[in-house]
């Protein structure tokens, strides 16, 4: 397993799987999207407060390439790193199977932070990860 940011470690529910047993493909999406909001919050922020303040992040687009399916009661670790590419915040993102570390699913998402209804730079996030 590479280098990671920020981890954490889940467990499939049963009602997260389709007729064929396995992760329905949008939860994968889901447990990224956990992961994000739990790594914000390690840096003593959250998206409700962010918003109160008139600072938005927003998902511009998102690619998961699923690799081995997940079947429901399987632990596994989702992990992040983050970057930024001219306005845009990259999340790069894995998820392994635990506790053989089999990776199910990797993926790229792609956000914009709009402060005051006006497109930034991401500053504000590189104010929150030089303290975190």
């Amino acid at each position: 397993m590479k280098e990671y940011c920020f981890q954490i470690e889940m467990k499939v529910r049963d009602y997260e799987c389709d007729l064929q047993g396995v992760v329905n493909n949008s939860n994968y999406q889901r447990y990224m999207e956990h992961t994000r909001h739990e790594y914000l919050e390690t840096l003593g922020e959250n998206f409700g407060d962010m918003h109160a303040k008139g600072i938005d992040a927003f998902v511009s687009r998102v690619d998961i390439r699923f690799r081995h399916a997940l079947r429901s009661g399987d632990r596994f670790r989702s992990c992040l790193n983050l970057w930024k590419e001219g306005p845009r915040l990259v999340f790069g993102q894995d998820i392994y199977r635990l506790p053989d570390g089999v990776l199910a699913a990797s993926g790229r998402v792609e956000s914009v932070v709009v402060e005051n209804g006006r497109l930034t730079r991401g500053e504000y996030f590189d104010r929150l990860t030089a303290n975190g």
